[in-house]
């Protein structure tokens, strides 16, 4: 029998068709808002566009999370994978079908509604890179510990997963989206930035993620006694 940290494409393309999906869902309505905001001159204003985000995750994990465990962020499935509740042979379809359904609904956003807006590209106001950063990092820091103690810990209170994880997302992007664009997520930034050719400072929304997101792996190793808890 194949060890299950070798599994491949083959084996697990219905969860990877699901990343996919869900990916393409969250890109698509997130960055949708705030391209129809600029559309209507601020009709959804910016504490919406952060309910739209807070609520798709939240909606995404209830519906979807049973199937593939509802990562939807390249950062997350690497957080994951070092934590030991990942098997390797999945990090790379994973990513794979995430950076392909955020590219797939910034394009369907460009066909549909223009190229207004960035498409909702995440930029560093006033081209701060240093400051976007570390607001990222710590944005995904607090997002990833938000998903280990209310997702994976046996302690938590059940069926609560969801709506804590978006609430944590919508409550970050409403206090630092202006600043940083709040992605918290690679695959969220990848898709608007291919199809709009927008990659000013690109890499400090897969950098800053990815740290973050490892940074919470070792903190809740430490605090629940090496996951053991």
């Amino acid at each position: 029998m194949k060890s299950v940290s070798k599994l491949n494409f083959r084996e697990c393309w219905r969860e990877a068709l699901t990343e996919a999906l869900g990916t393409f869902i969250l890109v698509f309505a997130g960055t949708g808002a705030v391209m129809v905001n600029e559309m209507t001159f601020g009709a959804i204003s910016h504490l919406g566009i952060s309910f739209v985000f807070g609520a798709v995750v939240a909606a995404l994990i209830y519906s979807l999370g049973h199937i593939s465990e509802a990562h939807f962020n390249p950062a997350v499935t690497l957080a994951f994978w070092i934590a030991g509740f990942f098997p390797k042979g999945r990090v790379l379809p994973y990513i794979f079908a995430q950076c392909l359904g955020a590219v797939v609904a910034s394009a369907a956003l460009a066909l549909a509604l223009g190229r207004i807006g960035n498409l909702g590209a995440t930029l560093p106001l006033e081209d701060d890179w240093q400051q976007s950063l570390v607001l990222e990092a710590i944005l995904t820091f607090i997002l990833m510990l938000v998903i280990l103690g209310s997702g994976l810990d046996r302690r938590a209170h059940t069926g609560f997963a969801g709506l804590a994880i978006g609430l944590t997302v919508g409550l970050e992007a409403a206090f630092m989206g202006p600043i940083t664009g709040a992605s918290m997520n690679p695959a969220r930034s990848l898709g608007p930035a291919l199809v709009a050719n927008l990659w000013q400072h690109h890499w400090i929304y897969w950098i800053a993620p990815i740290m973050g997101a490892q940074l919470a792996v070792l903190i809740y190793r430490q605090i629940s006694d090496g996951f053991r808890d």
